[in-house]
């Protein structure tokens, strides 16, 4: 079965935002259009500073949604925000995005194990 999940990659909706509403609104208007109170929102950022990710955190609990951030460098202004924050020692941006990516597929996995366990 598919779990619901959604990247808020679009290009078309960055670029419309950006433009009308500046780059820090891009997923903020995203978690207001399609989050649901319950719903998870995860917030990848090296810094913890990144105005677009604060504010669409914000969104989120405003929704009743839970903020997991993925951070780095002690967690940033984001920090707070987050209901799990996974704080990745390291000094460089590529090294801490490295294991954000493996704590992403573990994260992945452990969910599809739970909620289909007839697959492992």
């Amino acid at each position: 079965k598919p779990m619901p999940a959604l990247a808020f990659s679009d290009p078309s909706h960055i670029t419309c935002t950006s433009n009308d509403y500046g780059f820090e609104h891009v997923f903020e208007r995203m978690v207001e259009a399609f989050g649901e109170k319950n719903d998870v929102f995860l917030a990848i950022t090296t810094s913890g500073n990144s105005k677009n990710l604060i504010l669409a955190a914000e969104a989120a609990k405003q929704k009743g949604m839970k903020v997991v951030g993925l951070l780095g460098k002690g967690g940033g202004t984001i920090k707070p925000l987050c209901d799990i924050p996974i704080i990745v020692p390291g000094a460089t941006s590529d090294r801490i995005q490295e294991l954000h990516i493996k704590i992403i597929h573990i994260a992945i996995e452990c969910a599809e194990r739970r909620l289909f366990p007839e697959l492992y």
